[in-house]
Parts: structure tokens; C-alpha cells; sequence
């Protein structure tokens, strides 16, 4: 009878250890819910609410604040001039600057690296909420920078990161 209980508790172990090294192999979002973005943009701006879209489908909840007075916001959250695009999302502590993608914002959230946010500067042709049917998407960068530092995240053309 020892040696049942001994198997069965010696199983038990092993079941609880696999699925721990299971559960710390997972992403840290990965089958939890999304922080709530909140966008502030231009209302007359129509790629914003193309890439809103994007994000929205990507699972994100959002918050939009519609305002012709993005540039205060902007100053205020650090984004360097040479980064600023059309619209301006606040999420997990960070910052999203123009039009990066969604699995680039997740892995933001998952790696929480030490910077301010994320930034595609410009408009580029393809970028999520800038695609131009019969034009070939650009090449861009996702910068993360904070206060006198930039380097390159991540690099994709169109939606799709190379």
C-alpha cells in the first residue's frame, strides 16, 4: 500500500511539475485579457481610424479621444519631434507612437523593456491603417525610445515584420 501512495504521490509531482515549466514558458499576455488603449487623434484624420481597426481586431480593448490638439499630448508624453506621426496611444504604462503594428505593441507588453514606447514616424505605404491598394508597402522601422535614446525594435514591410 506504501508503494501506491508513494507512485501516486511521486505522479502527482511530476503532473504539477511539467505544468509549471509549461506555465513560465508562456508569453506574459498570452491567454490574458489586453490592457485598454487609449488613442488620442485628429478627427478629420482617417488613417487613425484604420489603425484603431487594426488594433481593435488584434484583441486590444480602446478608448478613443478625438481632439485637433494631439501636439500638448505628444510634448507631454516625450515623444521626440523626429518620431511624431498622426495619433498618439497610451497603453501598459508605455506610449505608441503612429502606426505599429499590433503583434509589435504585444511584444512590447510581454518583453517591458525600459523606454518610453514605441514609434513608426511618418506614414509609411503599407503600415497598419496605410495600405493603398495596387501600391507596393514600404520598408519601416518600430523605434522604442525614451528620453535621448532610440534604437530599432523591430522592422517590417507592411504587416508583416522582416
Amino acid at each position: 500500500m506504501d508503494d501506491i501512495s508513494f507512485s501516486r504521490r511521486a505522479w502527482m509531482l511530476g503532473i504539477a511539475s511539467v505544468s509549471l515549466g509549461v506555465l513560465r514558458q508562456r508569453p506574459a499576455i498570452a491567454g490574458e485579457t489586453l490592457p485598454k488603449m487609449t488613442v488620442t487623434r485628429d478627427p478629420s484624420c482617417g488613417c487613425c481610424g484604420n489603425w484603431v481597426a487594426h488594433v481593435r481586431d488584434a484583441g486590444f480593448p480602446v478608448e478613443v479621444v478625438e481632439t485637433t490638439e494631439v501636439l500638448p499630448l505628444k510634448t507631454r508624453l516625450g515623444v521626440p519631434d523626429a518620431l511624431a506621426s498622426c495619433h498618439t496611444a497610451e497603453i501598459g504604462g508605455y506610449v505608441v507612437e503612429g502606426h505599429v503594428p499590433a503583434p509589435a505593441i504585444k511584444r512590447l507588453l510581454t518583453e517591458r523593456p525600459r523606454a518610453t514606447g514605441l514609434a513608426v514616424p511618418g506614414m509609411p505605404v503599407g503600415s497598419p491603417g496605410m495600405e493603398v491598394p495596387g501600391q507596393p508597402s514600404d520598408t519601416y522601422e518600430i523605434i522604442v525610445f525614451s528620453a535621448g535614446r532610440q534604437s530599432v525594435f523591430a522592422r517590417y514591410r507592411g504587416l508583416e515584420q522582416i
